[in-house]
């Protein structure tokens, strides 16, 4: 059917509309329409990136009131992180009201800007970037496409099948996590698309096409390229054109298919009563694959419970059977796939008193596996119960301590044997440590070089257990490393005092509020590790590695973390009053409101961190480097800051009541016409902005004038 041509309007407002500037009048189309879609894209581009950018300055250099991240920012960012394969995103940290507020605003507008794109599209077939470039959209009548038509364009033609073959591509190749490589196949695809691939017929885009669209001149009259004609539409065309979509009996007698099927009719139904006898074969093999399957496993199933009562009933009605005998038949029970053998053992390892027979039932169960750690969790939670609740029988107190030392040791066990196998291995609030300090049962988790990622041991009991060398984060089912399925542990609000995690892979696990004071964490990996809140207090973390690791409102009071990595942490709030931190690296840290009272940050490199309002009270900085610090407000008093490094720092509203800015001290009979001294002191104030400090005395001006340092009392 021929359409016909869509005349330019004589409407001189939409004419004026339809007017390209100069620029773009100079342009070809192809150049105007990749012009049009790249202003477009940026529009959007920037009204999510500079509210995020702006929110992330405000999260690390102001001093706002924090609060839980918005739980839809944290949906996205999820949801964004899975199909890119991104490291795991938690969603659950503070930030600053101003930063949640602008990235809620980051969220929403691409997306608003977006509807309104395509709305513009759909109604008048030229968004704004695309009037700009005299760019326009029509249907086959050269019209504004519509809703639908614009939703298929953009949604399937524009972004979904080029975005799709470029994430196939990326996904499937060895490059896969790579997204510099996804985005160079995206903008690929995307512009391939676009501009229609030169061996397409008028290069006419997929999206076009599949839309029934096309992109045109805004200036020029449409005709569709099958629409061209050398003569005038008359009567005959009309006829012909309706002739041509209007379905008659002639005209389907004279289809191919319905041709074919009326010349060889015994043909066709062979071939019908073929395909139904296979569809009706295929229902019926499938339906008794179904049968027989779970009929195998009711008979397994019945075989299994029959042998169980057998070997029960011999366990408890032979009491004069040996002890060989005894553990034949336990042995023989933790063999059956039913889980009333395995939920049997558990209670009988509760109630047996025979070293030999208990050490027999943790084997059992060792050969069940992981499938006994719910039964064994159980009665974990119920002994401890049951402990807890007899304060005033110290026998029965004592045989309950018993009872859950054994059945700590068979989970330690299972643990270490089937390590790299416990995904989603669920041990939350287990006792997996001697209840108290007076108890006879004595028992500590050992679970050196242990693979235990996924396992689930939030609010469990680790007192004092070891974990040398073992792995907490593992790659997941697509065997890649920072991947959104990596296995992690989760150590939330673990009671974890005086454990030890030497060497082991804490990266990105989760261990808020727990408690790990005294703990030994030296040389650990939690790079990215959550530990907001958490308890640190006297632990040891020498040579840890904690880069981009959240420790907001962590108490690390007492604590050594010299030689530690907190490169880009944020450690707003945080507690390290009197503790060791020599040679620590905390450059660009976020430092905010934490307090370091007596703390000893003997070159310490602080470069670029944030130390608004910091409390540094009788702090040891000395050769620390503060360059381009932010000390806005910042407590100094009584610090030792000789041979500190202060260049370029921001040292407004900070208080150096008492500091000691050179080694050796100011001789009050100095005055300002002294020599600068010589050596690394003589930089360590060179070119500061000492104008808005507080707290200098006569000493201290003195060292800052002859030094270098900028304030107003300098001559």
């Amino acid at each position: 059917m021929t359409t016909p041509i869509a005349r330019r309007s004589t409407n001189p407002s939409q004419r004026s509309q339809q007017q390209p500037n100069g620029q773009a009048n100079s342009m070809s189309l192809v150049t105007r329409r990749l012009a049009a879609w790249t202003t477009e894209i940026a529009l959007i581009a920037v009204s999510g990136l500079v509210p995020y950018g702006i929110g992330v300055f405000a999260n690390n250099h102001g001093e706002l009131s924090r609060s839980p991240l918005n739980p839809l920012l944290g949906l996205v960012e999820r949801e964004v992180a899975r199909p890119l394969a991104l490291p795991i995103a938690y969603g659950t940290r503070n930030v600053s009201w101003l930063t949640n507020f602008l990235w809620t605003v980051g969220a929403i507008a691409p997306l608003t800007l977006s509807c309104w794109q395509l709305y513009l599209l759909a109604k008048t077939g030229s968004t704004i970037p695309k009037r700009w470039f005299a760019v326009r959209v029509v249907s086959e009548t050269g019209t504004a496409p519509g809703i639908l038509a614009v939703l298929v364009r953009e949604g399937v033609g524009r972004w979904g099948v080029p975005m799709s073959v470029a994430y196939i591509l990326w996904r499937y190749s060895p490059t896969f996590p790579n997204l510099f490589v996804l985005a160079g196949l995206a903008a690929i695809t995307l512009l391939g698309e676009g501009l229609g691939f030169p061996r397409w017929r008028s290069r006419r885009a997929l999206h076009d096409r599949l839309a029934g669209t096309y992109t045109i001149d805004a200036t020029q009259p449409f005709t569709p390229p099958q629409s061209r004609r050398t003569q005038p539409w008359n009567e005959a065309d009309e006829e012909a054109a309706i002739a041509s979509v209007v379905m008659s009996p002639e005209t389907i007698r004279k289809s191919n298919l319905w041709r074919w099927i009326r010349q060889n009719p015994s043909i066709a139904l062979f071939a019908m009563a073929l395909v139904s006898m296979v569809a009706v074969l295929g229902t019926l093999v499938a339906t008794q694959v179904y049968i027989q399957s779970q009929e195998n496993s009711r008979v397994t199933e019945e075989g299994n419970r029959k042998q169980f009562s057998e070997l029960e009933q011999r366990l408890k009605n032979n009491s004069n059977a040996t002890v060989e005998e005894r553990q034949r038949i336990i042995m023989a029970i933790g063999t059956l796939n039913y889980s009333q053998s395995t939920q049997f053992l558990v209670d009988l390892l509760a109630e047996e008193t025979n070293p030999i027979l208990l050490n027999t039932i943790q084997q059992a169960l060792v050969n069940v596996g992981a499938d006994a750690i719910p039964d064994l969790k159980r009665k974990n939670q119920l002994l401890t119960n049951e402990i807890n609740s007899q304060n005033g029988d110290a026998s029965q107190r004592q045989v309950r301590q018993q009872q859950l030392q054994v059945n700590q040791q068979a989970i330690n066990k299972i643990l270490a044997v089937y390590s790299n196998q416990l995904k989603n291995i669920d041990l939350n609030r287990a006792q997996l440590s001697q209840t108290n300090a007076n108890a006879t049962a004595y028992f500590n988790l050992l679970l050196d070089k242990a693979d235990l990622w996924g396992v689930n041991f939030k609010g469990a009991n680790l007192d004092q257990a070891s974990f040398k060398t073992s792995r907490f984060r593992g790659p997941g089912e697509d065997g890649r490393w920072d991947t959104y399925d990596d296995w992690v542990a989760d150590l939330s609000q673990a009671q974890m005092k005086q454990a030890n995690f030497s060497d082991a892979n804490l990266s990105r696990v989760l261990l808020n509020k727990s408690n790990l004071s005294r703990a030994t964490l030296n040389k650990a990996n939690l790079t990215g590790a959550r530990l907001i809140g958490t308890n640190l207090s006297s632990a040891q973390l020498v040579g840890a590695d904690l880069r981009g690791a959240v420790l907001e409102s962590a108490s690390l009071t007492g604590a050594d973390i010299s030689e530690a990595k907190f490169t880009d942490a944020e450690l707003y709030g945080a507690k390290f009053g009197r503790a060791i931190a020599i040679g620590t690296q905390l450059s660009y840290a976020n430092l905010t409101k934490t307090d370091w009272q007596a703390a000893d940050l003997s070159g310490a490199y602080l470069n670029h961190a944030n130390l608004t309002s910091a409390n540094l009270n009788a702090t040891r900085l000395s050769r620390a480097i503060l360059r381009s610090a932010n000390l806005e407000n910042s407590n100094l008093r009584n610090a030792d800051l000789s041979l500190t490094d202060l260049q370029g720092a921001n040292v407004a509203g900070a208080d150096f009541q008492g500091a000691i800015l050179s080694p050796g001290g100011q001789d009050s009979s100095e005055d300002f016409v002294q020599k600068p001294q010589l050596g690394a002191q003589s930089a360590v104030v060179k070119g500061v902005d000492f104008t808005f400090a507080k707290g200098l005395d006569p000493k201290q001006l003195a060292y800052i004038c002859t030094q270098g340092g900028i304030h107003p009392r300098c001559p």
